[in-house]
């Protein structure tokens, strides 16, 4: 399609590099995320639930691997850029530090006196400037699609600054954006039922979760795993096949032609149908009531607010125990900066081995 992001339309890189014989700009960026440090270390980044608690709920990887599989779905559907998408989907998570929301809740009340801290923001930090696996420049050298789907990438429980509203994003950095909504309400449904926090008679109260169970025939299904999957598998179902529906009728509604039209349209193209909209915003505020501030989960919130709290006095009176790659950007960045970059990219169970060991 014309309006999409493709090789003859992009604004490059900020480091020219030449063409790869047989891998597209966007199929690069997919794979240098891939191949990243930081993008290895969500594996044993939790997504909500902390240590302790379970070890098979799913971690930022699982997360991102089902965010990339959705979004290539309705990126193909409507005739994007599907590695572009792929690689804003793969990399949009790379920011969050260890520990699910209450790491991130924990940096930013640590950060709050130096700028404060947001993994939207940490993650293009991480693509620019902290990962350095070439000799030429700092970062990953990304196409400029790529980094504006990251730095325009929000969800209904980001806080943005810095004007991130006024980003333009292509159609692609959008679908990347739904493909994450869909993504964790859906799974943190199924990982919130699993963990017995969440009740089948309270989830039946969600259209969404009620009108899945029809459609699968809960009642005729002894195995209650297998129950919780597909009502999750159709819940994503429906949400995909509605989006690509919406997103077809809004574009072909808005008159664009070319990705300039869709920059300058000034508003979102990639949507769900009202009805839809409605029922997916139900269940998030469903998951925040019952699952996210659920008292167990509280209270190992609370517990991570403390650990990393320990560390970031630690490394800030110590600076000298961090690796010497980080501590050579305290001149740069700031000694805070720095030390919040550094426990970031921590996963869970290295943070936990510093405490203990």
């Amino acid at each position: 399609m014309p309006y999409a992001v493709s090789q003859e339309n992009t604004r490059g890189r900020a480091f020219p590099e030449q063409p790869h014989p047989y891998r597209s700009d966007f199929e690069r960026d997919r794979d240098r995320i891939i191949h990243c440090a930081a993008f290895r270390r969500l594996e044993g980044k939790t997504q909500v639930f902390s240590p302790g608690l379970d070890d098979f709920y799913r971690t930022r990887l699982t997360h991102t691997i089902e965010v990339s599989q959705i979004g290539r779905t309705i990126a193909k559907a409507l005739g994007l850029n599907e590695a572009l998408t792929e690689a804003i989907c793969l990399a949009h998570d790379l920011g969050h530090p260890p520990f699910g929301h209450a790491g991130e809740q924990a940096l930013d009340e640590l950060m709050a006196p130096h700028g404060g801290f947001e993994h939207n923001q940490q993650t293009v930090r991480i693509v620019t400037l902290l990962e350095h696996p070439y000799p030429q420049f700092y970062g990953l050298n990304l196409m400029y699609e790529t980094i504006a789907g990251l730095q325009g990438h929000t969800s209904p429980y980001d806080h943005p600054r810095d004007g991130r509203q006024q980003i333009q994003m292509s159609l692609e950095g959008q679908v990347a954006d739904i493909a994450d909504r869909i993504a964790y309400n859906c799974h943190d449904l199924e990982d919130g039922r699993r963990a017995r926090l969440i009740t089948a008679n309270q989830a039946r109260s969600v259209e969404l979760v009620a009108e899945a169970e029809r459609f699968i025939g809960a009642d005729s299904i002894d195995d209650l795993a297998i129950v919780r999957t597909r009502i999750s598998k159709t819940i994503i179902n429906g949400l995909v096949s509605d989006c690509i529906e919406a997103s077809m009728e809004a574009i072909s509604r808005s008159g664009i032609r070319t990705l300039e039209d869709v920059y300058a349209f000034g508003k979102p193209l990639i949507c769900l149908s009202p009805r839809r909209q409605e029922q997916l915003c139900q269940l998030e505020s469903f998951l925040l009531e019952n699952f996210y501030l659920h008292p167990d989960l509280k209270r190992s919130a609370i517990q991570a607010r403390q650990w990393l709290g320990q560390l970031f006095e630690r490394f800030c009176n110590r600076p000298e125990l961090m690796p010497r790659y980080f501590q050579a950007f305290i001149r740069s960045e700031g000694l805070q900066r720095t030390v919040a970059d550094y426990i970031a990219g921590m996963t869970d169970r290295y943070c936990l081995k510093l405490l203990t060991g």
